[in-house]
């Protein structure tokens, strides 16, 4: 159930959007999972889904993602794939940010906010282990959480700290940040799911989100990137945190949505990702300084 004053919401910031969204907000989403390329290529796991004759989706921009269309998450967990740390579950909106920051070889990488993992698994796996990843996380239950993920998934070179990343050190110096910034989550909702909304709670989001970007910006080498996401379509968590970073020096790096995005209005250059069975609402956008 959306509660009323985020239906309220939706349909004053999207007046010619908002039954779509409310739509894909009720839905129940297909499962997607990303093969773990440091320890299964794509195409053997396209192979032992047709053995099982488990009827499956590849998505055209993203080697590494599926969509299995006739099975749930406990079928997944079963695989042995799983269990070996060779597959990750993961919406295909959230695989969206690691896929714009393109690791690289030794570059020196930040996931300020990185627990339970998804993304920083993702960066370890696409850089093919070669990059230098620092994966913070200040919240002890979720720290842990963030430490078997890696484990699991054989992301064995990622120095995790148990840290709020805006106590690090204003004289580190990253290539590539990843701020996923903790958000009211507003676009993952589905079928289903508890739903936690207030104006209190967005203004708190809001406050430590702007808060996390200047300190991103700050620990930026100039001329690196920053990938800024959430999982929200509510502009006060976007755009707004966006032109406060903008104010501090930060410069938007135009980005473009793949094909078969579905996308709502956003600040220009960035993508907000439309909720519908397939993907959840979601923000992205790229700066440098």
């Amino acid at each position: 159930m959306i509660p009323e004053s985020l239906l309220t919401r939706i349909q004053t910031v999207y007046p010619k959007h908002a039954a779509v969204i409310e739509a894909g907000l009720q839905v129940r989403r297909f499962v997607t999972l990303r093969v773990n390329r440091i320890k299964l290529s794509s195409e053997a796991f396209a192979e032992i889904l047709m053995q099982r004759k488990v009827s499956f989706e590849r998505i055209a921009y993203d080697r590494d993602a599926f969509l299995l269309r006739d099975v749930r998450e406990d079928a997944v967990m079963q695989m042995p794939e799983y269990a070996d740390g060779a597959l990750y579950m993961q919406s295909l909106s959230s695989m969206l940010p690691p896929l714009f920051l393109a690791p690289q070889a030794g570059e020196n990488i930040l996931d300020m906010t990185a627990a339970p993992g998804s993304k920083t698994t993702q960066l370890y796996a696409l850089s093919l282990g070669k990059a230098l990843i620092t994966a913070c996380e200040r919240d002890a239950g979720r720290f842990e959480r963030l430490k078997y993920n890696l484990e699991k998934q054989g992301a064995t070179r990622v120095n995790a700290l148990r840290t709020d990343a805006l106590q690090l050190s204003d004289f580190l110096r990253f290539d590539k940040i990843l701020l996923d910034a903790p958000c009211t989550g507003t676009g993952t909702i589905e079928e289903g799911s508890r739903v936690r909304f207030s104006e209190e709670y967005l203004a708190k989001c809001v406050k430590l989100q702007k808060k996390l970007i200047e300190k991103a910006l700050r620990l930026l080498k100039g001329g690196g990137s920053l990938v800024y996401s959430t999982c929200s379509i509510l502009p006060e968590e976007n755009g707004e945190v966006l032109r406060h970073a903008e104010k501090l020096g930060g410069k938007i790096v135009s980005v473009t949505a793949p094909a078969d995005v579905p996308q709502l209005p956003a600040m220009d250059g960035s993508i907000c990702v439309c909720p519908n069975e397939r993907y959840e609402g979601f923000f992205l956008a790229k700066l440098t300084k």
